[in-house]
């Protein structure tokens, strides 16, 4: 299994596309948000360099638990943006996919992870992903690349779009009870857009949840 479509895709990316809207643009057609997040990819923490995921100063950010296993690598081959708050959303975006992870590692969509770096339609996009990987009897395997990576803020400041390609060519589903390990061959299904819209949370100073996601499949400029 590398990804598979899931059948409530439309609400989000309308959900999604109001929200580009809003921030300043925005005009992507895709919108199949219910496919497996890098369903065939693998974790890497979202730094100036791509570094472990196990690496232990990105374990606990804001207090949360976002390790992963050594076999799921996320790797975020991105610049940190300049301004301040762009950084910030940059980084719980990141955090916002290695909480899909820890919940398909863990085998909860329920993990503190998930409801600390995600909201509204994010939310509800994190947890349907977590619990496709579960219904499946999947957990995942290899490494799954972010790069070229925009920012995006809102006139108010108050959100900021995140867009980014991700490469799950070396990223795999693998049966839980077997352990074995579903590869599949290269091809244009490895490419996915990403844009998601961070939110910062009111009552903290640094933290930003993913309120709504936007995903182009098949995306031929992310290759």
């Amino acid at each position: 299994m590398k990804r598979r479509t899931l059948p409530v895709a439309a609400a989000f990316a309308a959900a999604a596309t109001l929200m580009l809207t809003a921030c300043g643009g925005g005009d992507d057609q895709s919108g199949d948000s219910d496919k497996i997040a890098g369903a065939g990819q693998g974790t890497e923490k979202p730094t100036k360099s791509a570094e472990p995921s196990g690496a232990p100063a990105e374990d606990k950010p804001d207090g949360v638990d976002v390790s992963l296993p050594k076999d799921m690598n996320l790797v975020f081959d991105w610049e940190e943006p300049e301004d301040k708050n762009e950084a910030a959303a940059m980084d719980d975006a990141a955090n916002f996919f290695r909480a899909i992870y820890r919940g398909v590692d863990k085998r909860s969509a329920k993990e503190a992870a998930v409801a600390t770096y995600s909201t509204g339609a994010g939310l509800q996009y994190a947890q349907t992903q977590v619990n496709a990987w579960i219904d499946g009897g999947w957990t995942a395997t290899g490494t799954l690349r972010h790069y070229n990576a925009s920012t995006r803020s809102a006139e108010n400041g108050t959100s900021v779009e995140v867009a980014f390609c991700a490469d799950s060519g070396k990223f795999f589903g693998k049966e839980v009870k077997t352990g074995k390990v579903l590869t599949t061959e290269p091809s244009i299904d490895d490419f996915d857009y990403y844009k998601i819209i961070m939110i910062k949370l009111p009552t903290s100073e640094s933290l930003w949840q993913a309120s709504k996601v936007f995903v182009e499949t098949k995306a031929a400029k992310c290759q």
